[in-house]
Order: C-alpha cells, then sequence, then structure tokens
C-alpha cells in the first residue's frame, strides 16, 4: 500500500505573509530548509507527495487567477528542480464561510484516497494507500485537523528546524520507549522520548530526587515521564538505584542502532560550583566519578547514592561516563552535575540523517 504526505503550500512550502495571499513575486519566501529536506524524503523514502492547499477565493475579483499561476508555476518549477515533483495537486477556491467540504480541513478534494484505503470498511478490492501510516504536514490548526478526519498522522511545521526535525522523524523513526520493571523492592515505569521537548512528569517519592530527574529533561530536551513506588519505608537505596536501571535501559533501547548519532557529549558552572559531564554511547559501561560531598542528604536524598544512579544508568546504557565536580555548595554541585549529565546526553543523541552512520571504526557498537 502507497503511504502519503498531504503537504500544506502556505506556510508550510512558502512563508505567508500577512494577507495571507501569495498573489505576486515580492511576497514570495521559501520556507527555511524546504529544499533540502523535502528533496531528500522524496529521494530517500517511498511515499506519494499530495499538495492540499485553501486558496480563498481564487478567480473571484479578489484573487484573480492570473496574479496566482504565475507565482505558483514558479514554485512547482523551483521544488522541481531540487528534486521535488507531487503526485497530485489539490487546491480549494472557497471562501471559509462557504463551509464547503472540500475546503480543509474537510476532505472532499480527497475522496479518491479516502475510497482506496486501508480506513475504508466497505472496500471490497485490496486498499491501494495506507491513511494510517500517511501524514498531514502544515503550519495550522486546519492541517492537523484534516489529520485527524484523514485518520492519518500529523507533522506540524512551526519554526526554523521543523523541516530538519520532520525529515529526520521520516527518515530514522522516533525515539520514545517505555519500560516497566517489576521487582519486590520497586515498581517503576519510565517513559522516554529523546526528541522531546524537556516535558515532565516525576513521581518517585523524593522531592529532590523527582527534582534532579527534572533536569535531565528539561536540559536534555527530552520528555520524561517517571513513576516509582519504592520501599521508602526501609530506605531511598532502591529506589534510586532501580530508576537508573530503568532510565538507563531507556536511553539504550530508544538509541537503537545508533546509527548517525553524535555519540559523544559538556562541562558547566553553577555560580561556585563547576561541573563536567563526559560520556561515549559506545557500549561500554564504565564510570568515573569525582564528587566529593560533605553532607549526609541533601532533601530525601544520601548524598552516597548519587554516584550509585550514575553507576546504574551507565551499567544500563551500556555508556562510558566520566563525572567530576568542584565547589562548596552541596546543592549547586548535584544539580550542576545533573544539568551537564543532561546536556551531555542532548550532544551525544542528536542524529545526522546526512551521515547516517555508525560512528565507530569497527562497525558496530
Amino acid at each position: 500500500m502507497k503511504k502519503v504526505l498531504f503537504i500544506d503550500r502556505d506556510g508550510t512550502l512558502i512563508k505567508e505573509p500577512e494577507d495571507e495571499q501569495i498573489d505576486s513575486f515580492s511576497k514570495l519566501e521559501f520556507v527555511e530548509g524546504v529544499f533540502r529536506n523535502l528533496s531528500f524524503i522524496r529521494k530517500n523514502l517511498d511515499f506519494e507527495f499530495v499538495m492540499v492547499s485553501n486558496q480563498d477565493g481564487l478567480g473571484t475579483s479578489s484573487f484573480p487567477e492570473d496574479t496566482f499561476w504565475p507565482v505558483h508555476n514558479f514554485i512547482l518549477q523551483t521544488l522541481k528542480g531540487e528534486g521535488i515533483e507531487f503526485d497530485n495537486i489539490l487546491i480549494d477556491r472557497h471562501f471559509p464561510a462557504d463551509n464547503h467540504p472540500c475546503r480543509k480541513p474537510g476532505t472532499g478534494m480527497l475522496k479518491e484516497y479516502i475510497e482506496k484505503s486501508n480506513l475504508n470498511k466497505d472496500l471490497t478490492e485490496e486498499p491501494l494507500y495506507d491513511l494510517a501510516g500517511s501524514y498531514v504536514i502544515g503550519d495550522r490548526e486546519s492541517d492537523e485537523m484534516l489529520a485527524k478526519n484523514l485518520g492519518c498522522h500529523f507533522l506540524k511545521i512551526d519554526g526554523p528546524t521543523s523541516w530538519d526535525t520532520i525529515a529526520e522523524f521520516l527518515f530514522a523513526g522516533e525515539r520514545e520507549v517505555e519500560i516497566t520493571r517489576t521487582t519486590k523492592e520497586t515498581d517503576i515505569t519510565v517513559r522516554l522520548n529523546l526528541d522531546g521537548t524537556g516535558q515532565c512528569d516525576i513521581e518517585t517519592g523524593l522531592g529532590f530526587f523527582n527534582h534532579m530527574l527534572e533536569q535531565i529533561g528539561r536540559h536534555g530536551m527530552m520528555d520524561l515521564y517517571v513513576r516509582c513506588k519504592g520501599d521508602l519505608d526501609v530506605d531511598e537505596h532502591h529506589t534510586i538505584e532501580d530508576t537508573g536501571i530503568v532510565l538507563g535501559e531507556c536511553l539504550l533501547k530508544a538509541l537503537g542502532d545508533k546509527r548517525g548519532i553524535e555519540r559523544y557529549g559538556y562541562c558547566l558552572p553553577m555560580d561556585d560550583c563547576l561541573c563536567q559531564v563526559a560520556l561515549d554511547f559506545g557500549g561500554r559501561p564504565w564510570l568515573i566519578w569525582d564528587a566529593e560531598f560533605h553532607r549526609e542528604k541533601v532533601g530525601e536524598m544520601p548524598t552516597e547514592m548519587f554516584q550509585h544512579f550514575f553507576k546504574s544508568v551507565s551499567d544500563a546504557s551500556k555508556m562510558n561516563l566520566n563525572i567530576k565536580a568542584e565547589g562548596t555548595n552541596e546543592h549547586h554541585k548535584i544539580e550542576g552535575i545533573f544539568k551537564a549529565f543532561a546536556r551531555a546526553v542532548r550532544m551525544a543523541v542528536k542524529r545526522d540523517i546526512y551521515h547516517y552512520q555508525l560512528p565507530s571504526t569497527k562497525g558496530a557498537l
């Protein structure tokens, strides 16, 4: 079955002016990254390209056709010169007030794809289109609603790196995993998205530990969900150690075969402290820990457990990890370590789909 990219035009391929009408060449400006990435997708992936665009009142006095087609055809020719051709181009001319079913987010223009798709339960022949595996790419809520109405996924253009992110996602896949580990001492679920935005939802029963894990998510730009029910009536050891194990397992699983990653990753100051974290996702776990604490606890956490936590993460993720910290304020020192670790991970897991190889002379990690 064929998968389709239903691609919006204005605001997605080209920038949209304030009056929302591209009726002259002076208003034409392509969205950053569209040529390189859409050409890469067209060359390396097996998607049909379908342009789906609302052009309010096209052909009326408010938007004469002779101001639209020269610019539109130039857009198509420019894209074609970069190896980007559309299998179908669908343009709706209705105004919003018309409430016409062909106007996005209506699916009137896309009946062929719906009728011949795997989502059509009345189809008597083999489906031609896999809408469940297809995507709408756009910049507006109407594009997102169109995706929902079609039964496919939505990818949003909302910044200069959007096309980079979309190409990476479509080519290399998502890196979101969830692992649950249950023992007689702890019951832990960790959900990790390496390519998130830093959204965190963490509850371990230890307030300061929650705060430190949040540093990993926020500064690593990873979405991190943690739920831990541990035997805190005994002590904190099992909760901290086992959370480190599950987090490490999530990192290892999310990285997959590690193709295209930077592999290595950071030091940062925090007030009176200097914290240095270097790491390597090379498949050989090792921890060097050079940090001393002069308080027994920070919050509810024994300071001796920080080394144990990172040892658990290192072992489970098969990461070589070197941590050093100096300073006088114990809170700052610990928080600086977690922040530097997050930044190091963020650096190391970054992917380059244009050099999609294992970062190793061995050919294996």
